[in-house]
């Protein structure tokens, strides 16, 4: 069982390492506040000191986690972040821009992982107690163009970060698929356009839910 937020506003961005979300989400917080909106930001995982601890271990880990142990540990950080953290937010009626969310979890270790995605997505919802967003952004980015981002961007790769161009390719597959089953939730956006045309965009969306 699935419900979504009618108080504050839930908005997730997703999509593969590189395409931009970190941006776009800091550009529609100054946008937001400076039409009186009180923005939090925050992200999966880590968006709490429990999830701190957690996403060093499933990000930093040295050495292999099995992909199921992988799953729960991302399943764990996000009950604990959405019961202490978002839904407190979303009650006071403030706007949530969160950086991945749990179709995160459906494309990396459902698909990447090649485990099945119909489950990873219940244990999300269970963990999160169905909450879904109210408006989910897909930087959509080629896996090439990502990895040369990243190569310009990054001295440390994560354990998901470091994996093979395979992969990222699933993972890409997979964000598209899911963003076909529920066109009312996703913005789905080329991340290779240029900032301002993708941020003028969102801008639009987020206006009809405002």
């Amino acid at each position: 069982m699935s419900e979504r937020n009618d108080q504050g506003l839930f908005i997730t961005l997703e999509g593969g390492d590189g395409s931009g979300k970190s941006t776009q989400a800091e550009l529609l917080a100054s946008w937001l506040r400076e039409r009186g909106r009180t923005v939090v930001r925050t992200r999966e995982p880590g968006g709490t000191e429990v999830g701190v601890e957690i996403r060093e271990i499933v990000l930093h880990h040295r050495g292999d986690i099995a992909p199921r142990a992988e799953a729960l540990l991302y399943a764990a950080d996000r009950a604990h972040h959405i019961a202490t953290f978002v839904r407190p937010a979303l009650k006071r009626g403030e706007v949530v821009i969160q950086d991945r969310y749990l179709d995160s979890s459906v494309a990396y270790q459902g698909v990447g992982r090649v485990l099945d995605p119909a489950e990873i997505r219940e244990l999300s919802l269970w963990a999160a107690e169905g909450l879904l967003p109210d408006l989910t952004i897909l930087l959509d980015l080629d896996e090439t163009v990502a990895r040369t981002r990243l190569d310009n961007a990054r001295t440390r790769y994560d354990r998901l970060e470091a994996e093979k161009a395979e992969f990222h390719a699933r993972v890409r597959a997979a964000y598209l698929g899911l963003a076909a089953d529920e066109p009312d939730r996703f913005l789905v956006l080329d991340a290779s356009q240029p900032v301002d045309e993708i941020f003028a965009a969102i801008r639009r969306r987020i206006a009809t839910l405002l």
